[in-house]
């Protein structure tokens, strides 16, 4: 079911230009992806930006029905604006409160032709001039009206009578002030309404857009593997029981580990070190892999399947095209929650040009974007293309 939609919802375009004109912060709020503190989605920043959202959720859905929360409304602006008028002119109980109902009802009137007549068709347009002039009319229509029928009502009262009209510039003040702060709160409702809208549908593409990316990688990785097994077979290896063992254990790991947001990096490095000792076996004498780990893994966490790109493009785009011999060194350094990887592998001189887009150039594409979904700020990838070395140097911040 789509959203509801606000009237700034439809004309967003006015609330940006009205932010920047007197909230300028709020022009360049960018509302976040809507994860908890432990989610890889999760960024500092995005502190501020939840608080709508927190505010909107802390409230009783009893009185997020727009019927309840209005009659609430007035039924306390009549009560504390009776004691009060009571406290101070030392009028009756039933006098006060009768008073107060008729102006309340003709302020009421007011503020909702404000709310859904003149703001929608008028403010919101940036008609800015139009909207103040009916507004000011309104003040002066239901003014001489409410002073009117009261000083009818307290014809037993001729005090009263003579302080209603003794005080009519005051009646219109307070009208006026009435009605300006009705605008000023239903654009900042529905500037929150907004904004946790936003929030909602940038989650919902967010979560979607990346479960499209992980769907890329694990059959990427499958069909690369399930080719070499393929091969092995083919000529009878008895190294192809090691492989079905050690692919074994990443499928398993990639079916039952990679659903979660984030898994344990202790998880993550066994998984590498699972795929380099099946491109061992694969490869044999023809590549020299070098797999070092620096630093101390406890319980830091990482979003799955994040460096198999980067090491899966060593052998299938580097070493692959025709090395005799080749290298892969790849050094991983983690101190509490930085983490520095750091791969270079060997590749031939000779490149052969594509001339078709390669199937797997689809997984460093994946991961870039992965980053900047899940960790925004928090990362430098630096890749170098060289004549005869591919050299991959990730700098992250994993989330504590």
């Amino acid at each position: 079911m789509k959203p509801r939609r606000t009237f700034l919802s439809r004309r967003w375009l006015f609330l940006s230009n009205y932010s920047n004109t007197f909230y300028p912060e709020m022009g360049t709020l960018q509302p976040a992806f809507n994860a908890p503190r432990n989610h890889p989605g999760y960024h500092p920043a995005q502190m501020t930006k939840e608080l709508p959202v927190k505010i909107w959720n802390s409230i009783p859905p009893v009185l997020k029905n727009k019927w309840v929360f209005h009659s609430l409304f007035w039924a306390m602006a009549l009560v504390i604006y009776s004691l009060l008028e009571m406290f101070l002119n030392h009028t009756g109980f039933v006098y006060t409160m009768s008073n107060n109902l008729l102006r309340l009802l003709i302020l009421g009137a007011a503020v909702y032709y404000n709310i859904y007549v003149l703001i929608p068709r008028y403010l919101a347009k940036k008609q800015f001039m139009g909207y103040m002039g009916l507004l000011l009319l309104v003040v002066f229509i239901i003014s001489p009206i409410e002073s009117l029928l009261i000083f009818i009502k307290s014809d037993q009262v001729p005090e009263m009578q003579a302080s209603i009209v003794g005080h009519l510039d005051w009646s219109f003040l307070a009208n006026f002030f009435a009605l300006g702060t009705s605008s000023v709160a239903k654009i900042t409702v529905d500037w929150y309404k907004n904004l946790r809208e936003k929030q909602e549908i940038q989650t919902e593409t967010m979560q979607s857009e990346l479960r499209f990316l992980k769907s890329q990688i694990n059959p990427h990785f499958l069909f690369n593997t399930l080719n070499s097994l393929y091969a092995l077979t083919l000529k009878k290896s008895d190294k192809a029981p090691d492989i079905v063992l050690k692919l074994s254990e990443m499928m398993r790991y990639m079916l039952y580990e990679c659903n979660e947001p984030q898994v344990l990096l202790s998880k993550e490095v066994s998984y590498i070190s699972n795929y380099l000792d099946l491109e061992l076996l694969r490869q044999g004498n023809n590549m020299n892999i070098n797999f070092k780990l620096e630093g101390t893994i406890s319980d830091q966490h990482i979003a799955p399947l994040m460096f198999i790109p980067f090491i899966e493009n060593c052998f299938k785009h580097g070493l692959g095209h025709h090395l005799a011999k080749g290298f892969v060194n790849i050094h991983l350094s983690v101190c509490g929650q930085q983490l520095d990887l750091l791969i270079e592998n060997s590749k031939s001189e000779n490149m052969p040009k594509q001339r078709h887009a390669r199937s797997g150039g689809i997984g460093l594409v994946n991961v870039r974007r992965r980053l900047d979904l899940l960790y925004p700020g928090k990362y430098n990838l630096d890749i170098h293309d060289n004549p005869q070395t591919y050299i991959v140097n990730l700098k992250l911040s994993l989330d504590s």
